[in-house]
């Protein structure tokens, strides 16, 4: 059972199964017909999932006449806030090409041999080119011989070389582009449950579509920037949380979901245009600064900084991403501050360490000062088996993940 179109209620997931029904092509056409193959509709895979839309006593409620889709914040044109409307938001700039300042040596012989040679000789130009300089595209040797005696990768050597530098600067980042943490008191129309409702769904869009783990974190970071500083009807919040994850996706994959295909999981709830009119809005309010660091990033540093088994990697992958769906406790801190914790959490479950002190001296953290957000995370992954979403969890019960999800951490922790 599934309802198309847009209600003013609190949405939910009725059926979060898969939907078999195809678009199947009804239109022939040649190789060179552009115009047709243009406007036929992209094959859909025979699993799609769909978000229901209930009410808060799971109820299906009417949903609204045909063409009839309230309008949000009185259109999209009139969202922006006043003090974000009048000034200009983001500038593109379009560098002049560079003229060559550098030209190949150009020379004239003159032939004196025969007068009657001399006019068809001025029209002979001969290139001489400076084959003497070092050629730009030369490999430094003594990189290739170390890379020979160490066995290890080049990359790797650049990243240790230069990880405190980005360290530094995913430090100072995080706080520019933070969320406020209690955004949600000022929703008139949107609450904690419906936001983790949102995520939940878009873990299961992650999974349908194969995204990678920071593409989740992003679509995140994107949403709850935005639900910062522009109040949203309740009806709309999935459609910021679609133009959040196809953003996201724009950004970090090679091979990010039609536009076609975020609108048919929505079970066609919005059109294709009010999708990118969303995308449109949403890059506006963002500023268009789409690098920002996450949890997941912060992680990965960690995990190359002091080394862990793969079993404990995942399981704190796990952790970070149950951070997720409560913006209650867990947005009032950095990410770096939740990455710790799940690192924490995560190897004292398995290696029964907390915090090595490498990483304290790496990030400036003492386990005294990831003892708050680590509370908070033990409560949730304690609470986890319990919460009504489950797409986190069944996503880390996979074989490929060690089943990770399944693992209960300590009864309690050692932390005084």
């Amino acid at each position: 059972m599934h309802h198309s179109g847009v209600t003013n209620n609190y949405f939910a997931k009725s059926t979060m199964g898969l939907c078999k029904d195809y678009h199947q092509n009804p239109f022939s056409t040649t190789k060179g017909d552009a115009f047709i193959q243009s406007n036929l509709l992209p094959q859909r895979p025979p699993q799609r999932t769909v978000l229901g839309v209930i009410s808060d006593n799971e109820q299906i409620r009417k949903p609204y006449g045909q063409g009839a889709v309230p309008k949000f914040l009185n259109g999209i044109e009139n969202a922006l806030p006043a003090n974000v409307a009048t000034k200009q938001c983001f500038a593109i700039y379009i560098d002049e090409p560079q003229k060559l300042q550098e030209r190949c040596a150009l020379e004239i012989e003159y032939p004196c041999l025969e007068e009657a040679e001399e006019n068809l000789a001025k029209q002979n130009f001969h290139l001489l080119l400076e084959i003497s300089a070092a050629s730009p595209m030369l490999v430094d040797a003594s990189l290739q011989s170390a890379e020979d005696q160490s066995g290890s990768d080049p990359d790797s050597i650049a990243l240790s070389e230069y990880i405190e530098d980005i360290h530094l600067y995913l430090r100072q980042a995080e706080v520019k582009h933070r969320p406020k943490p209690y955004y949600m008191r000022k929703q008139p129309d949107v609450t904690p449950a419906m936001r983790t409702i949102l995520i939940d769904w878009l873990v299961e869009v992650g999974i349908e579509y194969k995204l990678r783990t920071e593409t989740l974190f992003l679509a995140v970071n994107y949403l709850d920037r935005f639900l910062s500083c522009m109040s949203v009807l309740r009806g709309k919040l999935q459609l910021v949380g679609t133009a959040a994850i196809l953003l996201a996706s724009k950004y970090e994959e090679v091979f990010p979901p039609e536009v076609d295909d975020l609108v048919y999981i929505t079970d066609d709830t919005y059109t294709k245009k009010q999708l990118l009119r969303m995308e449109h809005l949403l890059l506006k309010v963002l500023a268009f600064d789409l690098t920002v660091p996450t949890v997941n990033q912060f992680l990965l540093q960690y995990f190359h900084r002091q080394a862990v088994c793969t079993k404990t990697e995942y399981f704190a992958m796990y952790l970070a991403e149950l951070t997720l769906l409560d913006v209650d406790p867990f947005l009032q801190y950095l990410p770096s501050i939740t990455a710790a914790a799940a690192y924490c959490l995560a190897n004292y479950t398995i290696n029964k360490v907390f915090w090595p002190e490498s990483l304290s001296a790496f990030t400036g953290y003492s386990l005294s000062g990831i003892v708050p957000c680590l509370s908070d995370l033990h409560r949730a992954c304690a609470n986890a088996p319990h919460q009504a979403q489950q797409a986190i969890r069944d996503k880390y019960k996979a074989s490929k993940y060690m089943q990770v999800s399944l693992l209960e951490p300590p009864a309690s922790l050692p932390l005084k």
